[in-house]
């Protein structure tokens, strides 16, 4: 498997390797199904850059998750079109789960989630699929295109039934009166803050396994500014953790991406924010893991947390 050239948090070699990693981080630069801002193809490798400045310790977990391994695999060549696109991250996604790694996909534009997804669904049988996002991408097509970013989620529909949208702030009227045709959970900003409970029960009625779709225009401009189609009135970044906390805690998560960075000259904020997401997202897999008995305890560094250098 080979490691791409700046790997993941910038970790000493003994926690990047592919064959002790607990987790495999895969970026996947594509950028062909946008509809307003450009960028998103150069949003893995500012992540991975970005990352090279997280902490490893996580004060929530009172860990230093990047100890049980995380390799960053090279990403693949991509193809042009479309639906060629999709075909290639299934396949190597699928290749991925072979190892049985959890496998966390950086994006590229949000039309990339689909074939994660089949991938997924293809070696656990069953898949749900939990939207953090600003917009519903259930559009059947936008712009004469099934494969755009717009239409991501009726793609993933497609596959399966189970989906669950958080952060809505902004869907055209057939997708509103397809949400209410079909039960749809769909949450609006202003629902999810308003009547949490109800988001609640939704999530426990979801079937598992699950994968986290996570387009970071689902956060506030504050935390994220520099993404393809930014919406006004996102998560802040506690409510964005402790809905992925309440996820990973109560279902069996078994994969993520994360979506729509589109870096642009200047912004440090928007890079470091989106590389903390992913690893607080791997930290709190990999703690779930170990409560459900499926791996050992945290590594413990011999004198106390790490220090960036």
């Amino acid at each position: 498997m080979q490691a791409h050239h700046h790997p993941f948090l910038n970790p000493d070699p003994e926690f990047c390797t592919f064959t002790e990693a607990a987790v495999v981080v895969l970026p996947f630069p594509y950028e062909g199904n946008i509809s307003y801002g450009s960028g998103a193809a150069n949003g893995p490798q500012a992540i991975l850059e970005a990352s090279a400045q997280v902490e490893f310790y996580d004060a929530e977990l009172g860990a230093e998750p990047m100890r049980m391994g995380i390799f960053t695999a090279a990403a693949p060549e991509i193809p042009a079109d479309p639906a060629a696109m999709v075909d290639c991250l299934f396949r190597t996604t699928r290749d991925l789960l072979r190892f049985d790694k959890f496998v966390v996909v950086l994006g590229g534009d949000h039309s990339i989630s689909s074939g994660f997804a089949r991938a997924l669904l293809e070696k656990y049988g069953s898949l749900s699929v939990v939207q953090f996002d600003a917009h519903a991408d259930l559009r059947d097509a936008y712009e004469d295109n099934p494969y755009s970013h717009a239409s991501v989620l009726a793609r993933i529909r497609d596959l399966t039934p189970h989906t669950l949208h958080l952060g809505i702030r902004s869907m055209c009227r057939e997708e509103a009166d397809l949400a209410q045709q079909h039960a749809i959970p769909l949450f609006t900003m202003r629902q999810l803050r308003q009547h949490p409970e109800t988001a609640i029960a939704a999530l426990q009625a979801l079937p598992e396994p699950v994968l986290i779709s996570f387009d970071v225009d689902a956060f506030d401009t504050g935390i994220v500014q520099n993404t393809g189609t930014p919406e006004p009135g996102g998560l802040s970044w506690d409510e964005a953790l402790n809905w992925l906390e309440r996820i990973f805690k109560n279902k069996r998560v078994v994969g993520c991406d994360v979506v729509e960075l589109a870096p642009q000259p200047g912004d440090l904020n928007s890079p470091f924010a989106a590389a903390k997401l992913v690893y607080k997202m791997i930290g709190q897999q990999l703690a779930a893991e170990i409560d459900r008995g499926e791996r050992t305890a945290w590594p413990v560094h011999p004198t106390g947390p790490a220090p960036r250098t």
